[in-house]
């Protein structure tokens, strides 16, 4: 006889899941007894949050489906706000939590057992691409099956399969895996015309393009054009090339570049209000998107519905190489703008950002990480993991130890929203992951000081005590040391860090201020 238990590794294994991360609990225990043997391995984290986190984490750095396995009620609606920024950042993560007992359910009706939910498929539903509760043991095998294919299939999002906990232990009967197909892309007509009649075309690549492995494509496309190329956070290290704009459209010398071209190309973007300053850059003369589902928020002249890998290759194949019209140069002017403009906004951030160049990066929703997040000089895909689909501050660290496990990351965090995952500096510790916590502490959420401080009022429950963050560490068994400021001995500390084999915090005491791609220093203003 094959367990559901059993048969749910069997699944995962054939989906190529060789990580699962995951807190035990009374309902899914036999899940922990299986896992013993089946070669794939265990990340036990301290809460759940963490182990969605690292899901996504993992995935950002891999491209492979992230796993999370949590336990009922509580333990899954511990789940939720990591589970929401995976689908606002289009991870393929799969989050598997047990449910009460079958023969314990009584349908419309509370009863009182031990992590009960009342309806725990319907928690997720807002915040998944799909979700089921498993109705029979029978069933686990095809629903699993069916969960991970769904979260792993473009456009990726995360998936939700609730297990009564009885059907764990209980015969899961035969199964055989759904039969997937490849893609093709679709018809180029509309497009090679819109491509021909254009002077200054643009390149916009979003996460789209980084999901669908379309970096070369997109160099390729950028050659023939002659065109520059805008990258959104969820694309930044796409691509290495002369064409690459290395800051954000939020500075008005990045920003001419949309207001300038007469064809915006839309790779795998959905032009979300993070980007576009939520929408005050003027809808593009023309707009070709590039993307798997419709795009809304400005409304594209020319649709071509396929991955942006295939269809952005396809383009380049059909369009002749234009002559040099000088954009590498105009780019590189450009580049060398936006540092000058960095160095004179705020002086303090430019180690940070040095330091960072070619190492992959996790960072969180603080001041340091909006800074890296716009301006960290990222020269590898999936190098740089933001969590600004849905900007939950306390992303960085629990995602990184996911990330860690495809080689060293740097999590950049501030000291507020490290303190949400803290305790999983003894996941770090006991999995060896190589991670380099850097914390920032400016001794409070520093972005909401600016925000009062900004509107006129003094700052109020703002500034937070916090506790010794090296004490804090090395209690966990994890190295950490601290300095000040992003200057020489920063850098020097940091390089220790990574010639390390695991886990280790680099305390940093700084303020910064916010930059310029933050929300209340936009330059696009609402007109009145």
């Amino acid at each position: 006889m094959v367990t559901g238990a059993g048969r749910l590794l069997e699944v995962l294994g054939a989906h190529g899941v060789e990580v699962v991360f995951g807190l035990p609990g009374a309902h899914n225990l036999p899940v922990w007894e299986v896992l013993r043997g089946s070669g794939i391995r265990l990340v036990g984290v301290r809460h759940e949050q963490t182990a969605v986190y690292a899901a996504d984490g993992y995935a950002r750095a891999t491209g492979r489906l992230g796993v999370a396995i949590v336990t009922t009620g509580p333990g899954a609606a511990n789940c939720l706000a990591a589970t929401g920024e995976a689908m606002a950042s289009g991870s393929p993560v799969l989050v598997l939590a047990t449910d009460i007992p079958s023969t314990l359910r009584r349908p419309g009706e509370y009863r009182g057992v031990l992590h009960e939910p009342r309806d725990q498929r319907a928690m997720f539903l807002p915040v998944v691409k799909g979700g089921w509760t498993i109705r029979s043991a029978e069933a686990l095998g095809t629903y699993a099956d069916s969960a991970a294919l769904l979260a792993a299939t473009a456009p990726q999002g995360p998936v939700y399969l609730g297990i009564p906990t009885d059907f764990l232990t209980a015969d899961a009967g035969p199964w055989s895996k759904i039969p997937t197909s490849g893609q093709t892309a679709p018809p180029l007509d509309g497009a090679l015309d819109l491509v021909r009649a254009s002077t200054r075309p643009l390149i916009w690549a979003g996460g789209g393009a980084q999901r669908a492995g379309a970096g070369p494509a997109v160099a390729e496309l950028a050659d023939r054009l002659d065109a520059p190329i805008v990258t959104t956070y969820g694309a930044r290290g796409l691509v290495d090339h002369p064409h690459v704009v290395h800051g954000p459209v939020h500075l008005p010398a990045v920003g001419a570049l949309w207001d300038e071209a007469d064809l915006v190309i839309g790779i795998g973007s959905d032009f979300d209000g993070m980007m576009t300053q939520n929408w005050l850059q003027p809808a593009p003369r023309k707009l070709l998107s590039v993307n798997l589902h419709a795009v809304r928020n400005y409304p594209p002249d020319v649709a071509v519905r396929g991955d942006a890998r295939l269809v952005t290759a396809a383009l380049s194949r059909a369009l002749p190489r234009r002559d040099r019209a000088g954009t590498a140069e105009r780019v590189a002017e450009l580049n060398a703008a936006v540092r000058a403009a960095v160095v004179e906004d705020e002086p303090r951030v430019v180690g940070l950002l040095d330091a960072l160049e070619g190492r992959r990066v996790v960072a969180d929703m603080c001041v340091a990480g909006y800074w890296v997040g716009g301006f960290g000089r990222v020269t590898r895909p999936r190098g740089l993991a933001y969590p600004v689909g849905w900007g939950t501050l306390g992303f960085g660290f629990p995602a990184a130890l996911g990330a860690a496990l495809a080689g060293r990351v740097v999590a950049v965090c501030g000291d507020g929203g490290f303190l949400y995952a803290c305790g999983d500096l003894a996941t770090a510790h006991q999995e060896r992951l190589p991670v380099t916590v850097v914390l920032v502490d400016d001794g409070g959420y520093g972005m909401l000081r600016y925000d009062q401080v900004a509107a006129g009022h003094p700052p109020h429950g703002v500034d937070l005590h916090t506790p010794d963050f090296v004490a804090l560490a090395r209690s966990f068994g994890v190295p950490a040391s601290e300095v000040d400021g992003f200057g020489a001995e920063f850098a020097a500390r940091l390089d220790e860090c990574a010639a390390d084999e695991g886990p280790n915090v680099l305390v940093v005491r700084a303020a910064l201020k916010p930059p310029p791609n933050t929300s209340p220093r936009w330059y696009r203003r609402v007109r009145t």
